[in-house]
């Protein structure tokens, strides 16, 4: 059955794994929306975890036919593919004696459990925009690399060039906030949302459907925050999440999430770069150049993969009551991966000019 992390925190085997899930889900809005089919078995000898799915390319239309006329024949496209699953999280080594110094709230085991979770959360956010398994075998390939060539990239045409520019010294006047505003809702309107589920809970499933999200880095999305108050179309609503409030913005109907920095902290997991952005080199570079990624969550759009029968987020804390004055704790998340499913059901926004 497939399952979100809400789910998984209600099934976590203790108190320990529950707090860990529910720490993870504070840390990040995607991490409850991401759907995972929990369905992969390893192959013969335990040494395969392999996820296997039918990438639906283009749909086909219906259409009308004149009287004693035969329609004409058409094809949806897909293609077969595959993905390993693989481990991610990280591990952490304190001494006994450090252990429990200070408050409870800010010792060293909590704060080194904490730094961690919020480590494996920015991963997950990298692997997602910007995996690449011919580059790191150990993770998967991200939206960055699945959506290049595909009907969804969408690069402007602005006065002749190969981006466009949202920076605040650039749109001052309603007019030209409604000529950017064009370019995001037709780079949007070619995105098809999941439909699993609709806007109601699926039967089968017992899961949400069709959440949709633009993802982008602080200036990208402090930026089309700016743009969508011109049209009246930034919202901004209070959530409540385990007796915390959490500020979810959206354009529209779409959840606006600035997915933040590596986790160095000193650059934004999407990048803002210099780049020569029609690959000519007719225009020269441009500088402050981003991108912005709008996704569909669900099992028919773009979805976790995981094992079948393993907890999806496993804590092992310190063994603090055996020999031995340097102890290990260890956070595991899957195996999983994600999965783009229908390559219509996201899209990335290049070449945005933010400042």
């Amino acid at each position: 059955m497939p399952i979100t992390l809400a789910q998984a925190q209600i099934n976590a085997r203790d108190d320990i794994d529950h707090a860990v899930i529910d720490n993870l889900r504070r840390y990040s809005w995607l991490w409850d929306q991401i759907i995972w089919d929990d369905t992969v078995t390893p192959g013969t000898g335990g040494a395969s975890l392999t996820y296997g799915y039918t990438l639906l390319t283009a749909a086909r239309q219906g259409q009308f036919r004149q009287i004693n006329q035969e329609y004409t024949a058409q094809s949806a496209s897909r293609e077969q593919r595959s993905t390993t699953l693989k481990p991610f999280g990280g591990a952490y080594t304190l001494d006994r004696i450090l252990r429990g110094l200070g408050p409870a709230a800010t010792n060293e085991e909590t704060f080194q459990t904490q730094q961690l979770m919020k480590g494996a959360t920015t991963s997950l956010m990298v692997e997602i925009v910007n995996g690449d398994t011919a580059v790191n075998t150990a993770g998967f390939d991200g939206l960055d690399k699945l959506l290049t060539g595909q009907a969804t990239e969408y690069t402007p045409n602005s006065g002749g060039t190969a981006y466009t520019s949202w920076a605040p010294g650039a749109i001052d006047t309603q007019e030209k906030a409604n000529l950017q505003l064009d370019i995001l809702e037709e780079w949007l309107s070619s995105i098809t949302p999941s439909i699993v589920g609709g806007g109601d809970m699926s039967a089968d499933a017992g899961l949400p459907g069709g959440v949709k999200a633009i993802l982008g880095n602080t200036k990208s999305i402090t930026r089309l925050k700016a743009l969508a108050r011109w049209a009246n179309l930034h919202t901004s609503t209070l959530e409540t999440f385990g007796g915390v409030q959490r500020r979810v913005e959206r354009y529209g109907e779409w959840v606006l999430q600035d997915i933040g920095d590596n986790a160095l902290g000193s650059a934004p997991v999407i990048p803002i770069e210099t780049r020569d952005p029609d690959g000519v080199g007719g225009g020269g570079n441009i500088t402050n150049l981003t991108d912005l990624y709008a996704v569909s969550f669900g099992l028919d759009a773009f979805h976790g993969a995981s094992m079948a029968g393993k907890p999806l987020v496993a804590y092992y804390p310190p063994e603090w009551n055996t020999p031995g004055a340097v102890k290990t704790g260890e956070l595991e998340i899957g195996p999983g991966a994600m999965i783009l499913r229908n390559t219509k059901a996201c899209g990335v926004l290049r070449n945005v000019k933010v400042a």
